[in-house]
């Protein structure tokens, strides 16, 4: 990987070569105190890098990224902290792409912290891109959008997610929804990055969203960005369903899976087995 901004290629571009190369899917690393539980290792930092460490050697000849949950590692602190910015740091130098699962959004000066934590180069909490929520105005994304253009890192804003409150916002104004306004702006910023086989800003959509993209009239092919789709494996969504959910935008898709792959743990070979077998369902 190139060490500074000026010689990495853009995130978008490097997501496309990793899920041609690899597939689309990306593994989440999720420390939920049940599943270090299962794994015999203790609710603590130590336990969570240690979780942390087995996924990324198990799932990086494999994957596309992964996409560590940041509120599991900051309920443990500082070490919490240093958990995840060693596992950052572990799967940078194994060239291999990072979604910090972080969901930022602020304004002003607190937004342009946010973006310096997770997408400056040089910061220990550097991660290849980052989601983020936009419900404070698209535009209040601004600096992040920067920086990770700058850098030649990514960002995921939250457009249309599959939790039964998501729509109380993001289905409000039908035709004309906060989702679909969302989603256009993102595919305003990708115009930047035409000549790459995707953009750098992707989009949250919930895999199990179902009829919503078509009831919203909201078009994902044309953000020309990469789409991440949790909730494939434990929360019910498979590759059939997913190709029909997202229809002429699924080629950009990069289907996230959790637990249904964690759970195979703590064993190196079995996570790597459950990765094989959800791969080959996409």
């Amino acid at each position: 990987m190139p060490t500074n901004s000026g010689e990495r290629e853009p995130f978008g571009a490097r997501l496309a070569a990793a899920m041609l190369a690899r597939g689309p899917l990306c593994v989440g690393i999720d420390p939920h105190p049940a599943l270090l539980a299962a794994w015999g290792l203790d609710d603590s930092a130590d336990g969570v890098r240690r979780f942390s460490r087995t996924v990324l050697e198990a799932v990086a000849p494999l994957a596309a990224a992964i996409k560590p949950q940041v509120a599991l590692y900051e309920r443990h602190g500082s070490a919490g902290m240093a958990a995840l910015e060693e596992l950052l740091a572990a799967a940078a130098q194994a060239q291999f792409l990072t979604i910090a699962d972080a969901k930022r959004g602020d304004i002003g000066s607190t937004m342009a912290g946010y973006a310096d934590a997770w997408l400056r180069d040089g910061s220990a909490l550097a991660a290849d891109a980052v989601t983020l929520s936009p419900y404070l105005g698209f535009e209040s994304l601004r600096p992040a959008l920067e920086m990770a253009a700058a850098n030649g890192r990514g960002v995921f804003v939250l457009a249309l997610t599959s939790n039964p409150e998501g729509a109380s916002v993001q289905h409000v104004g039908g035709s004309d929804s906060v989702a679909k306004r969302i989603v256009e702006a993102a595919g305003v910023e990708n115009q930047r990055y035409a000549a790459e086989a995707l953009g750098s800003v992707g989009l949250v959509v919930g895999a199990t969203v179902g009829g919503a993209l078509a009831d919203l009239g909201i078009d994902l092919a044309a953000v020309h960005g990469p789409l991440l789709a949790p909730g494939l494996g434990a929360q019910g969504a498979t590759g059939v369903n997913m190709r029909a959910t997202f229809g002429t935008a699924y080629p950009a898709v990069l289907a996230t899976s959790s637990r249904g792959i964690l759970v195979a743990g703590p064993q190196v070979a079995a996570l790597r087995a459950a990765t094989v077998e959800t791969l080959a369902g996409l």
